[in-house]
C-alpha cells in the first residue's frame, strides 16, 4: 500500500481550486519520494474535468497534471467523507491522509474560499512515517530533522528540556 492525499474541491472552472490543484500537480515528484499518491475529488464530471485540463494554464484552466482528477457525480464520495455541502451540493474543501493500511490519520476541511497548504500536507505525511518509523511522537511545527520526543512522561521532560535553553 501507499499513503493517499484525498483531497476534495468545490467545482471545475472556478478560481481557488485551480491554485490549489496546479500546486499539487507541481509537487507531485515530492509527494511519490515519500510514497504518497494524489487524488482530487469534485462533483464535476470526468467530461467536465477534461475540458478543464485542456485550457492553458495561463488561460485558469489546469494544463497537464500529474496526478488523476475524480469525478463524484452522484456526490457519494464527498458525503461519506462528510465534507458536502447538501443544499449547494458541491464539497468542502477537505483534505485526508490515509496510511497503506487504509486508515485517515489526518483530516482537514477548509471553507471555500481559503485553499489548502501543500507544504503542510507534505510535512503531516513525513511526520507520520516518522512516527510509524521511531516510535516517537512530533511536537507542534516539526519538520524534517528537528527534534522529536518519547511519548512518556521522561521522554517529553527530556524533550523540553532540549528546546527550551
Amino acid at each position: 500500500g501507499k499513503w493517499v492525499v484525498l483531497y476534495f474541491y468545490p467545482l471545475d472552472f472556478t478560481f481557488v481550486c485551480p491554485t490549489e490543484i496546479i500546486a499539487f500537480s507541481d509537487r507531485a515528484k515530492d509527494f511519490k519520494a515519500v510514497g504518497a499518491e494524489i487524488l482530487g475529488v469534485s462533483v464535476d464530471s470526468h467530461f467536465t474535468h477534461l475540458a478543464w485540463r485542456n485550457v492553458a494554464r495561463n488561460d485558469g484552466g489546469l494544463g497537464q497534471l500529474e496526478y488523476p482528477l475524480v469525478a463524484d457525480l452522484n456526490k457519494s464520495i464527498a458525503r461519506d467523507y462528510g465534507v458536502l455541502i447538501e443544499d449547494a451540493g458541491i464539497a468542502l474543501r477537505g483534505l485526508f491522509i490515509i496510511d497503506p493500511e487504509g486508515v485517515v490519520r489526518a483530516a482537514t476541511i477548509h471553507d471555500l474560499p481559503v485553499g489548502r497548504s501543500v507544504d503542510e500536507t507534505l510535512r503531516v505525511i513525513k511526520a507520520f512515517q516518522f512516527v510509524a518509523k521511531n516510535g516517537e511522537v512530533c511536537p507542534a511545527n516539526w519538520t524534517e530533522g528537528k527534534p522529536t520526543m518519547k511519548a512518556d512522561p521522561q521522554g517529553a521532560k527530556s524533550y523540553f528540556k532540549a528546546v527550551n535553553k
